[in-house]
């Protein structure tokens, strides 16, 4: 008998729109090729990218599932050719390219991370994502080491949280932006060292007050647009800039004699369309670096809302109304 029906229930949509686009629809469960896993889903993380392709802006790469959703947890159901782990069975999580708002996914197989005990797979789901984003655009390309001073925009958001944790663990001081008093007290609640409010606060002149002058080592966008003249105006000398997301647009425009002058680094990536090989490597360095720290209970992902997978389009109003705190996730089974 096998181990997975042969269709299922997934989260789709017709033509690009609003959250309400989004629906239940009945699919063919996927079969997993070589190197790859069928994971039994059980939560699917929620992302900024999965809304921005529900809006038509940021399509699935060659090759993966036009279902939304990047990361999963659940239970491995069957296996592709020469995939010795994980085993059917084991509870995994794991960074994908699409196809997590499902009840089966595909997930490469060195792309997955077990899930330890004492973790519940509710917030095994909330990690991989923002887990390899901080990993790789902080402490790989950001080169970020202990007792620098980092600057991070949106620090209740998935990401921000995410970037305050890890910053934390590995002895950075950790300055962030918020839109609100209540999320300032939240992002310090869950670690930062400071927080401004970039409504009523220049965030400039308070990363200079904060600093005594000497400005931050690392700063990690989100906004892009007009916040990168700002962002280099917050760097010490040396200082690196890596952007990760253009939520204030695409266009920055910037002084190249400061750049030069105070020897400034500008950086920044996108993960979804990196190659497997590029994240199996990701995936083994957070493997030996960063996960010893969920297993042991030093890392827990901040969970905001959970919705079922039949209501997917709340989950995607919410992050959009941008509210939440930390992780949104749907609950599949």
């Amino acid at each position: 008998m096998k181990p997975f029906p042969d269709e299922m229930a997934a989260v789709g949509f017709d033509a690009p729109g609003g959250p309400g686009v989004l629906r239940i629809e009945r699919m063919a469960v996927p079969r997993p090729g070589p190197g790859e896993v069928l994971v039994k889903v059980a939560f699917a993380g929620v992302n900024r990218p999965d809304v921005i392709q529900r809006l038509g802006f940021y399509p699935p790469p060659p090759g993966a599932s036009l279902i939304p959703g990047l990361e999963i947890s659940g239970t491995v159901a069957a296996l592709g050719e020469g995939v010795v782990t994980p085993i059917p069975g084991q509870n995994v999580c794991a960074l994908v390219s699409g196809g997590g708002y499902a009840e089966y996914c595909i997930a490469k197989a060195a792309h997955c991370l077990p899930v330890p005990e004492g973790l519940s797979l509710e917030m095994a789901a909330a990690l991989p994502e923002t887990l390899f984003t901080v990993w790789h655009n902080v402490f790989e390309r950001g080169f970020a080491r202990e007792g620098e001073t980092i600057l991070v925009h949106g620090g209740t958001s998935g990401i921000g949280v995410m970037a305050i944790l890890l910053g934390k663990l590995f002895g950075l001081t950790v300055i962030v932006t918020c839109g609100s008093d209540a999320k300032c007290d939240a992002a310090r609640n869950i670690g930062a060292d400071h927080a401004i409010d970039y409504k009523t606060a220049d965030f400039v002149a308070e990363v200079m007050q904060i600093t005594e002058g000497r400005g931050v080592d690392l700063v990690l966008d989100m906004v892009a647009g007009d916040y990168v003249a700002r962002n280099l105006k917050c760097l010490a000398e040396d200082g690196r800039h890596v952007t990760i997301a253009v939520q204030g647009g695409v266009r920055a425009e910037i002084n190249m004699a400061e750049v030069m002058r105070r020897r400034l680094m500008l950086t920044g990536s996108t993960l979804r369309p990196r190659s497997n090989g590029f994240k199996a490597l990701l995936a083994d360095e957070i493997a030996r670096n960063a996960w010893p720290l969920v297993a042991d209970g030093n890392l827990r992902p901040v969970m905001d809302q959970i919705f079922p997978l039949a209501e997917a389009a709340a989950a995607h109003a919410r992050m959009e109304a941008g509210d939440h705190i930390g992780k949104i996730v749907l609950k599949v089974r």
